[in-house]
This record gives C-alpha cells, structure tokens and sequence, in this order.
C-alpha cells in the first residue's frame, strides 16, 4: 500500500472560479464524502458580502492567507485562524483585499 493513497491534491489556481458577489470569488479546492468542503475565498479591496452570511448546518473555520479580513466587527491580519461556530454569523468585507481559506467541517 502506497502511504498517500487516498491524497488529493488541487492548486488554486486550477480551481474553478465561482463569483459569489461583485470583486468575491469561490474557488471549490475539495468535498468530502460527508459534505466537508474546502475551498479558498478571493475578496477585493473594498468589497462586502451581500446581506449576512450564517454558518449552517456547522461551523466554518477561515485561515487568512493574505491581506486583511475583517467579518464586520474584528479585522483579522493574515496569518489569523478564525473558528465561527455552527449558527453563528457575519457580514465578510475588506478593506485591502484579502485571501481565505475556508474550510467547512461538516458541510
């Protein structure tokens, strides 16, 4: 048995690009067999989600790659973990741009 069987592997920049709102962007990197999902979300400078963004059915954790996020009362520099538990939620913006990866544990 080869010890990565089971690895998968994708590069953003072969993800597909899926525009959520104006300047934000979803790239789908990964889904789970139980509806777990990883993807990274690309925000330009001066945007904002469109309306509140609730975290159902589970929680969502972000990773700050680059830039600054801020979720409508915190700003987070890169290199912020942010654990957004299940019925939690925010408004996502930027101020700079910014680079997330968004990782969604229970789908």
């Amino acid at each position: 048995m080869n010890l990565t069987d089971g690895y998968v592997a994708a590069a953003v920049e072969n993800a597909p690009v899926k525009e959520l709102f104006p300047g934000i962007r979803l790239r789908p990197l990964w889904t789970g067999d139980n509806g777990a999902k990883a993807h990274v979300l690309e925000m330009d400078p001066g945007t904002s989600w469109e309306g509140l963004d609730v975290h159902e059915p589970g929680p969502e954790e972000a990773f700050v790659v680059s830039g600054t996020f801020n979720d409508g009362a915190h700003d987070y520099p890169a290199s912020t973990f942010i654990h957004a538990p299940a019925g939690s939620s925010h408004i996502p913006q930027t101020t700079t741009g910014c680079t997330l990866f968004v990782f969604y544990p229970e789908g």
